[in-house]
């Protein structure tokens, strides 16, 4: 459980990374810094994108787009539910971009975290090709 967590938060430290609602961002970083910081904003850009190459092949390799999409249906129908009854306010832009941030990094660490899961709920162990 403790490495779904991490996995996940590490995904969330991406996504947010790349952009949140509070500015301070790589998105919005780079407008300013540009000129002045330019070898910087392609390494870090870069190793943004390393990041998101891990999160996204492993994600799709193991439960796929399908999967993918179900996970993301759960979330927010979760969201959904949680509205609904009066426990989560969405009309405040912010916050709606947080808890899209949260969840999209929740369809990540499932992903990433997806042959653990599978082997802690079936018992069966998932491996991979040996050739890669």
């Amino acid at each position: 459980m403790l490495q779904f967590l991490v996995r996940w938060m590490v995904a969330f430290l991406l996504l947010s990374a790349t952009w949140n609602p509070s500015g301070w961002d790589y998105l919005d970083w780079t407008r300013t810094a540009w000129g002045q910081r330019t070898s910087l904003v392609v390494f870090l850009g870069l190793v943004l994108l390393v990041g998101y190459i891990i999160y996204l092949r492993a994600t799709l390799r193991s439960i796929g787009v399908f999967g993918m999409g179900l996970v993301a249906a759960i979330v927010a129908a979760l969201i959904w539910v949680l509205s609904d009854f009066g426990w989560l306010s969405l009309e405040n832009p912010d916050l709606r971009a947080w808890v899209t941030l949260g969840g999209s990094s929740f369809v990540l660490g499932i992903g990433i975290s997806w042959s653990r899961v599978r082997r802690w709920l079936t018992g069966q162990l998932d491996v991979d090709d040996v050739d890669e």
